[in-house]
């Protein structure tokens, strides 16, 4: 349109300056340039557009859905635009793919990043005119909406169910049973048992060998306790570390539960904030995902001393407590040290840190610049002290998981089927 109107104002002053042609050639030519303009505007109309939404009302935070878009009374090229909110990312520019009966549709992959509802409010639709005068941009209400919970898609596979049953109650691991310190039955004696299970006294009455069978105690406590501290917000592969620990935190409670355990749940930044008494069952599963799915996204240091001193005090029987959280360097981790080694004395403690994988790649490449230089030193120093405060936690009988995000979960649901068959808490 302001090529075209451009244009006309160019050769209307070329008129004008010549002087010879008459005036009435350029107010013609403006009379034609209107008429065109007004024949665009009615040629192009295409009635009030009717958008559809598709969208699943609730996502696991990590995964990926698809948003899809149908428009009614659609000109054939479409394009259009959602800002959308900080818990979900997607393409911001939108293709739509018209038919002949006027209709576009799209498809938007988005990927849910952070916990909450998220509301995709309005879309911008971009298209021209038939000619090419004008660009059409309306902003329509899209009123979709999104609700991002913990991610506890293994558990609703049934893997970490199959593998726990597997484990403790399962065939192949009726020895590591066996050798557990609660009764269970009596059974004959047969070739291969460990001598030490015969029952003497019962054997003498039945004249013949019979054994007990022995299982792994049950009912221990397990606490799951998160940091959610500002520290727990840098993101690693796209997502917050909070959530990362959340998902593996869920599936570790859902193991426990599956044991027999009782679970408890403790969250804590500046201070505490949630503790709930170790309970049995899946009604402690149910509970701990509803409050983690309500944990903020806080900017708030966390004090391991105060938090590590009421855990201790509110936890007076020996327990399995696994601690999510994530520290700077040697220094920042100096409390953090003490505090869990205070801990460690009375109960068996897991603590669980996220590394990152992109630090390690820093690390693996070469440097190519003096930038590079200077990066690849604080990466190394990240790693060395890193590497420090894990030796000092180890040394003080704490089992230490620092791995990828994608390998926690089943590295920590490892740690405590090993626990279980030891029985160590």
């Amino acid at each position: 349109m302001l090529t075209v109107g451009g244009a006309a104002l160019l050769i209307s002053m070329l008129i004008a300056f010549v002087g010879d042609a008459p005036f009435a050639a350029a107010a013609g030519l403006w009379l034609v340039l209107g008429i065109a303009v007004l024949a665009d505007v009615v040629m192009s109309r295409t009635g009030r557009k009717e958008i559809t939404v598709d969208f699943p009302s609730e996502v696991f935070v990590g995964e990926t859905v698809d948003l899809k878009l149908t428009v009614g009374n659609a000109p054939a090229a479409l394009s259009g635009q959602i800002d959308w909110p900080d818990g979900i990312s997607g393409q911001t520019d939108i293709t739509f793919t018209a038919d002949n009966q006027n209709i576009a549709r799209a498809v938007i992959p988005c990927r849910a990043v952070r916990r909450g509802t998220w509301a995709c409010d309005h879309l911008w639709l971009i298209w021209t005119s038939r000619w090419g005068f004008f660009e059409y941009v309306p902003k329509l209400t899209l009123g979709a909406e999104l609700r991002v919970v913990p991610n506890i898609r293994l558990i609703e596979s049934g893997q970490i169910t199959s593998s726990v049953n597997s484990a403790l109650f399962g065939v192949k691991e009726n020895r590591a049973i066996g050798e557990g310190s609660e009764f269970h039955q009596l059974q004959d004696f047969v070739q291969g048992m460990d001598v030490k299970t015969i029952d003497w006294k019962r054997s003498a009455r039945k004249r013949s060998l019979v054994a007990k069978e022995l299982r792994a105690e049950r009912n221990h406590h397990v606490i799951i306790a998160l940091d959610n501290g500002y520290l727990m917000r840098e993101e690693i592969g796209g997502m917050p570390r909070i959530d990362h620990a959340i998902t593996a935190a869920l599936a570790t409670a859902w193991a426990a539960a599956i044991g027999g355990d009782l679970v408890g749940f403790y969250s804590y930044d500046v201070r505490p904030r949630i503790f709930s008494a170790p309970t049995a069952g899946r009604k402690a599963f149910a509970r701990m995902r509803s409050r983690t799915a309500d944990l903020d996204y806080v900017s708030r240091e966390t004090n391991h001393t105060l938090a590590m001193t009421e855990l201790n005090a509110r936890t007076p029987k020996r327990s399995l407590i696994i601690i999510f959280t994530d520290f700077v360097d040697t220094t920042s981790a100096e409390l953090l040290i003490e505090n869990i080694g205070i801990l460690a004395r009375r109960h068996l403690v897991i603590f669980v840190t996220l590394r990152d994988p992109e630090l390690e790649q820093m690390v693996a490449k070469a440097p190519e610049s003096m930038d590079g230089v200077a990066e690849l030193v604080a990466a190394n120093q990240s790693i060395d002290e890193r590497r420090i405060v894990m030796e000092r936690l180890t040394r003080m009988g704490v089992t230490v998981i620092d791995t990828e995000p994608g390998k926690v979960t089943a590295q920590l649901i490892s740690h405590y089927l090993e626990i279980k068959a030891k029985e160590l808490i």
